[in-house]
């Protein structure tokens, strides 16, 4: 039987041409351009090693060119963990196929055959110390060529930089206070915008008295477009003056009331809904259930909450537009404002810059478009908008709330014989780009608005989006995993770092280790009975060990167990969570194991689960969008507070490292697993089941109550 012909990875195929990927420059460097962007997952830096692998030169040499729609390779948006999975294999191969064209060439050149070639740093030699370089060798080597499929790249065991902690390439312009993020950049001619939106939900701009702020000093124009309405000035203070006197002058409409915060569960139980089976699984046997128990799991909407708000910069040149944003996807977010602008997409160049904090699909694709509205007025000068922190907490999507009720079937001796998982959520993708109306807030404001978009989840295939994680990883007879869409969207959502992974992982590990619990079975033995895949083993035996589980009791301290493969085709991973239970939960230790395949970068990875880590304790612990029935009220770091530096736990991570097998990403691994584990610590520590976050001292009062 014949083997099926070799494939281009992904994001090869889609965009093959090797110059679009690979440049050597006459300064004795190679420039890199792939489509993904750094959002501080240290994606520059994997990359980077990866190039100089397959090349063999020495990392030093590589630059990294930011994602543009002028030159890049169109690789989507830059979400799901999936940045290495994707980019990455696509630069091996690219570049494996890149060194072979070179090495022929030089073997034609210096009359040696290509197998008795090496190259060091860029120089290739053979035998009787006849040389040249790649840089020697442009003129002979055209990269305007696709891909071959048959490129082969190095085997693990010859690659000297993957695998190996390298300093990451961004770090030094950030320490040294170089202007690397958007937010610090600055142009010639440069002014400053701001945009007038309302505080209440829904409300529309129906009147607008300009004469105050026309007095402000500074002022260069003011835009108005039907329900769109900003300032332009000289200076931000000027802006945010005319600002302040253009809000003065503004009549709203009423606007549209917003549910019950304190009853979400059963808000999302009560909207019509697109409801759709995920995955079954029937039993070999059918059993009589002894017990069903029946358990309600409930997250809130969740904010982004970079540290940074969100800012753009545009600049029109006749009919063309310029766009520096740190959206996650340019060339989708260049999709958008081609339909909003109604102008050919190649009028529009988007170019990607560093934003100073990204989890999802946040406000960088609004505020690009704002920029693009008020730069019209500009007079060709570039504006740069940047939010205030009022509007990145009121008006950014949030992530979607969610309530899930599982049922849980039990025999006898309490061992699982049918599983029901329902989750009810809002869509939890609304990216731009992926229909045939634009996503971007200020689309729905302008003279002939476009409709809010309703969010939807990405299919199964891609990991799904409410579903993200549902289906069980453990080897249970039988199952049926159902999504309940809403159709409805009272708060505006898209995606936010895991999706739904997080909620569900929440749900199945706080139920799992309820039933070890019933049992009397140790946690962690519990899920390794119901484990079958080996590296799913591995993690949770690995963390189990580092944590050295399960010490002994002591009054007020609790330890919980999680485990995930995110997406079910990811990452694994397994979390310990040692928490401290007294006047409030503090998480003192995180103790987690990782399997990403191979790890190109071992301390990006750590950095990565760290991270991924300390924010699943802020959002398990403290996180939590507030609304009453006309606004929401959660706009500022005292309204919505996140986990402090002192509050950090101490994380110790452990990877696993499998370098024969194709790498995957690290960034939303954690999430769920720490979720699961600091829950299940709790009621370890307190005996009490909390099933509804964040886990702050009220709710752990009323599950005190109703436990009694």
């Amino acid at each position: 039987m014949t083997s099926p012909p070799p494939k281009l990875p992904v994001s090869l195929a889609a965009n093959p041409r090797l110059s679009s990927w690979v440049r050597f420059t006459d300064e004795g460097r190679v420039a890199i351009s792939p489509g993904k962007v750094e959002i501080g997952q240290g994606i520059v830096t994997a990359l980077a090693q990866i190039a100089a692998d397959e090349l063999d030169v020495d990392i030093s040499r590589v630059e990294m060119i930011r994602a543009s729609t002028a030159a890049s390779p169109n690789e989507g948006v830059t979400s799901g963990s999936l940045s290495i999975q994707q980019s990455g294999r696509a630069l091996r191969h690219a570049c494996a196929d890149v060194r072979q064209r070179f090495l022929a060439a030089a073997s034609e050149r210096l009359g040696v055959d290509a197998s008795l070639l090496n190259i060091d740093d860029g120089t290739i030699s053979g035998p009787g110390n006849v040389r040249t370089s790649y840089w020697e060798l442009t003129g002979d080597v055209s990269l305007d060529h696709d891909a071959t499929p048959g490129a082969i790249a190095k085997s693990a065991a010859t690659r000297a930089v993957t695998g190996h902690s390298v300093p990451r390439v961004d770090i030094p312009d950030k320490v040294f206070a170089r202007p690397r993020f958007i937010h610090d950049a600055s142009l010639p001619g440069l002014l400053h915008g701001r945009v007038l939106r309302p505080d209440l939900s829904g409300a529309q701009l129906i009147a607008l008295d300009e004469e105050a702020a026309r007095a402000v000093p500074g002022l260069v124009a003011i835009v108005r477009d039907g329900g769109f309405a900003g300032v332009i000035a000289d200076s931000e203070a000027a802006a945010e003056a005319a600002l302040t006197a253009l809000r003065k002058g503004a009549a709203w409409s009423a606007g549209e009331p917003l549910p019950d915060e304190d009853h979400l569960a059963d808000l999302l139980r009560s909207q019509p809904v697109e409801t759709t089976v995920i995955d079954t699984r029937t039993a070999a046997s059918t059993k009589k259930a002894a017990r069903t128990l029946r358990r309600q799991y409930t997250r809130p909407y969740i904010a982004h909450a970079s540290i940074a708000p969100s800012c753009a910069i545009a600049q029109w040149d006749g009919e063309r537009v310029h766009v520096w944003t740190h959206s996650q996807g340019v060339y989708l977010l260049r999709a958008d404002l081609a339909i909003v602008l109604k102008l050919p997409a190649e009028s529009i160049v988007v170019e990607h810059m560093e934003g100073a904090g990204c989890y999802g699909h946040n406000a960088a694709d609004d505020v690009a478009l704002d920029a693009v509205l008020l730069a019209k007025a500009a007079g060709g000068r570039p504006v740069r908008v940047l939010w205030s922190r009022h509007d990145e907490m009121a008006h950014a999507p949030f992530g979607a709330a969610m309530a899930i009720e599982i049922e849980a079937d039990l025999d006898a001796d309490n061992e699982i014989i049918g599983w029901r998982h329902d989750i009810w959520s809002n869509g939890h993708a609304a990216r731009p780009g992926r229909a045939a109306q634009p996503a971007l807030l200020a689309a729905t404001e302008i003279e002939n608005p476009y409709p809010r978009m309703v969010s939807t989840n990405p299919p199964a295939a891609n990991g799904g989006g409410g579903d993200r994680n549902s289906v069980p990883l453990y080897d249970l007879p039988a199952w049926t995993i159902t999504s309940h869409r809403l159709l409805t969207m009272p708060v505006r959502t898209s995606a936010l770092r895991t999706l739904g992974a997080q909620g569900n992982v929440f749900a199945i590990e706080s139920l799992l280790d309820e039933i070890a619990e019933l049992r009397g079975e140790d946690p962690v033995a519990f899920r390794l009975r119901h484990l079958n895949d080996e590296r799913a083993r591995d993690v949770v035996r690995a963390a189990a060990r580092r944590a050295q589980w399960k010490p002994q009791k002591q009054p007020g301290v609790g330890h919980g167990v999680g485990f995930a493969r995110y997406k079910n085709t990811g990452a694994f991973c397994a979390a310990i969570a040692e928490i401290e239970g007294t006047d409030d939960i503090r998480v003192k230790r995180l103790t987690l194991a990782v399997d990403v395949g191979e790890a190109i970068n071992p301390d990006g990875v750590v950095n990565q689960i760290e991270g991924g880590a300390i924010q699943a304790t802020s959002w398990v612990l403290k996180e939590r969008v507030r609304f009453d029935q006309t606004h929401i009220t959660s706009t500022s770091w005292t309204d919505y507070p996140i986990l402090t530096f002192s509050e950090v736990p101490a994380v110790d991570v452990e990877i696993i490292q499998r370098p024969e097998i194709e790498p995957v990403g690290a960034g939303e691994a954690a999430h769920g697993p720490v979720t699961a584990a600091i829950a299940n610590a709790v009621f370890d520590c307190l005996g009490v089941r909390v099933r509804d976050l964040p886990i702050t001292r009220d709710r752990i009062i009323a599950a005190m109550e109703l436990a009694s």
